[in-house]
């Protein structure tokens, strides 16, 4: 399943019925759903609005029925490449489908600072309230 995850394209997403439950329920910063076609909109979604997604699949552990990836999400907007840091977690049912996805990713680090217009408040704001490392800015 990494492998379907890292080759994901437009015309691979129509695998999507061999991995997910049909009521399978996914989350992540921006969206919920509780269908695989919910989850089929929101990667048509992503397809739609992004140049080359793409997911790297760094790292994967399987416990049982669940499965922790870790993985970089690349893409472009409007001519600036961009890159995430996350992890999904994966719940299966005895056949093997996923009955959850769980995306875990820091919207405001990874995404949010970086866009031009929204990105320096976002930034000034965090170093305001972050505590500073004395010992670092020595």
């Amino acid at each position: 399943m990494a492998d379907w995850y890292a080759g994901l394209t437009p015309e691979t997403l129509s695998r999507l019925d061999e991995f997910y439950h049909a009521s399978a329920r996914f989350k992540d910063p921006f969206n919920t759903v509780n269908s695989r076609e919910g989850i089929r909109q929101i990667f048509e979604h992503m397809f739609a609005k992004l140049d080359q997604p793409t997911f790297v699949v760094q790292e994967q552990l399987l416990d049982g029925r669940q499965a922790f990836l870790v993985w970089q999400f690349q893409f472009s907007l409007r001519g600036r490449r961009y890159s995430l840091q996350g992890g999904s977690h994966l719940r299966f049912d005895e056949l093997g489908y996923v009955t959850e996805h769980r995306d875990y990713w820091d919207s405001a680090e990874e995404l949010l600072h970086k866009l031009p217009l929204i990105g320096p408040p976002l930034r000034a704001v965090r170093r305001l309230l972050s505590v500073r490392d004395d010992a670092r800015h020595s």
